[in-house]
Formats: C-alpha cells, structure tokens, sequence
C-alpha cells in the first residue's frame, strides 16, 4: 500500500515542474543542436586521428557525464576512459600520453581541479577538446577545438542545480559517439564483440559449434535400423528426432516425434518398419560454423524443433533442437 503524501504537496504542482523541466531540456537540445557545425568536424577529426585513447575528464555532475561518454564511445569503436582531474594531480596524470586526446567538460570551464591540470596536458602535447558553455572561459582558451555546450537556463526553478546543461553535455557526447561510429565504419558485429554478454552479443556472436550437441549426445540410426531400436534411441538422446546415417555417417533423412504423431493418426502399424522406411528424406541441415540465431530462424521458418549439423560432405557432426537455444539465450 503506497505511502499518504507529506503535508502540503501538490500533485498539480509536481507535475508542472516536471513538463517544464522536459520542455526547457528539449529547447536547449534543440538549440545546441542549431550551433554545432565546423568545431563538431574538427573534434571528430582529431579523434579519428588519435593513435592512443580518448581520456574523458570532468568535475561533480560533468564528471558523471564524462564516465557516460567514455563508456559510450569505448561500447562504439573508440578506445577511452575516465580520468578524475583531482585525481590527476595526484598520480593519474600518468595514465595520459601525448598520443591521447584530452575531452574536458565543465559548464563554467572554471573548475579548479580541471583547470590546474590543462597547462600540464599541453605541456605534454595532448590535443584538447573542451566542452563548456562559456567560450571565454580558461577551459576555452586552452582547448585546440571548443564544443558550446550553453544554455539558456538550467531546469532547476533555482536555475542552480545543473541539469540542462548536463543533459546537453550528455547529448553532444552522444552525437560524438555517432558521428565516429559511422565514420569508423562499426557495425553490428563490433557492437557485439564489445558487448558479448548482451542479447545482440550472443545472436552475432554464438555460432552453431557452440551450443550444437555432439558425439554420442547425437541420436543416430542406420537406415536398416527396426522402429522399437529407433524408439529407444530417440528416447535415449532426448533430442525428438534422429537422424538415418549411412556407413559413412552421412545424413539420409531424419525421424521426429512430429512425424511418429502423424503416422499414428494415419493408424499405420510402424512396428514392422524400419528407419530407412519411416525417415523425411532430404532434411533441414546446418553448417556448425553458421550463426545459432540463423539455426533458429530456420527451424522457426520450417516449423521444425530439431535440426542436424553436417560438414561440407554431409557427414553428422552435431544436432540441436529449440531447447537448446533457449539454454543458450540466442532466442
């Protein structure tokens, strides 16, 4: 049961302030949006051309705004990483080369940790791109590109607490990241590999080797095989299905759970039978190299459960059912 709400709340109230606060953050990307152009190019290029890390800096609300960044275009194909400017004065300046490019953020581009630092970085030769909202700021001055990251007001009806300003720092972080992502040419296979516990990882990721069943885990019978020893097998395997090999292990045909139903509503006698009798020639097959998420659209496609792995020459090296995906997390 929800809470009663303190003395003298107004619901009316709250919710003004908060589709205010939405409005006057939406104008101010709006109007961040109309300033970028020539600075924007030139921070891509200098980035594009580094041969070391991106090193994202910046103090309170921005510094949590730069951890965001650095994760954001290390996830995108841009190797960086943070580096508190406190912290920098005290050890971790270190962590930074002259191959590095240095993104400094700070509304004010006053603040004294960061700006105790900047003579430093350009000792060392570091190119600096700034992200302040004020252009005569000392930030400003020492930065090779200056990204105007301004705005009219904060949402804050104190116009103090940084929040528009934050959200436009963050935006023009993301629209760095998207810019070099597309300039580097990243697609969604290396978004993968930087995220291979995710759902896009292991759809791009997982291959059919990797979650495919193997060995005497694979149900296998000769086509002269008797119906009651192909029963046992399937039984024994726990796959619902099996496939009809030759001497070779080549695949013949496959014998499912779906095809034993349909023949027994067909009244057929199957006891007499054999697997070369009662198999689907001609089965839905994959390479164990392909992509488990193109196993399953297969199986999804044929409205099957179960399909055989097989190498080039159409041996049997492997079998996997729905189930087995699932475990695996690919559908």
């Amino acid at each position: 049961m929800s809470s009663p709400p303190a003395p003298g709340f107004n619901a009316d109230r709250a919710i003004e302030l908060a589709r205010q606060t939405l409005q006057i953050e939406a104008q101010a990307l709006l109007a961040l949006k109309d300033r970028q152009g020539e600075p924007l190019a030139q921070a891509v290029g200098l980035i594009l051309a580094c041969t070391g890390r991106v090193v994202v800096m910046g103090m309170g609300k921005s510094g949590h705004v730069g951890r965001k960044m650095a994760a954001t275009l290390a996830s995108t194909g841009t190797p960086a990483m943070f580096v508190h400017p406190a912290e920098a004065s005290h050890g971790d300046l270190g962590m930074i080369t002259p191959s590095d490019v240095v993104i400094a953020i700070s509304n004010s581009g006053e603040s004294d940790e960061l700006t105790a630092i900047l003579p430093l970085l350009k000792r060392l030769g570091v190119r600096l791109i700034g992200m302040t909202g004020r252009a005569t700021s000392t930030l400003a001055r020492h930065s090779d590109v200056m990204l105007d990251t301004s705005v009219a007001q904060e949402a804050c009806p104190l116009n103090l607490a940084p929040t528009a300003s934050t959200t436009a720092q963050i935006a023009l972080g993301d629209a760095l990241a998207v810019a070099l992502l597309d300039a580097r040419g990243f697609r969604e296979e290396d978004f993968a590999r930087s995220h291979p516990g995710g759902a896009l990882g292991r759809k791009l990721l997982t291959h059919v080797r990797d979650v495919m069943r193997r060995g005497d885990a694979v149900p296998r019978v000769r086509p002269e095989t008797g119906f009651s020893a192909m029963m046992r097998e399937m039984s024994a395997k726990g796959l619902g299905a099996t496939a009809i090999v030759d001497a070779d292990d080549r695949v013949l045909g496959i014998f499912t759970d779906g095809d034993l139903r349909r023949q027994i509503e067909q009244g057929r006698d199957l006891r007499g039978l054999t697997a070369g009798e009662l198999m689907t020639r001609q089965p839905r097959t994959v390479r164990a190299d392909a992509l488990a998420v193109e196993a399953a659209d297969l199986m999804e496609e044929a409205r099957i459960t179960s399909v055989l792995v097989v190498d080039e020459t159409g041996r049997l090296v492997g079998a996997l059912n729905s189930n087995d995906l699932m475990r695996a997390k690919v559908i």
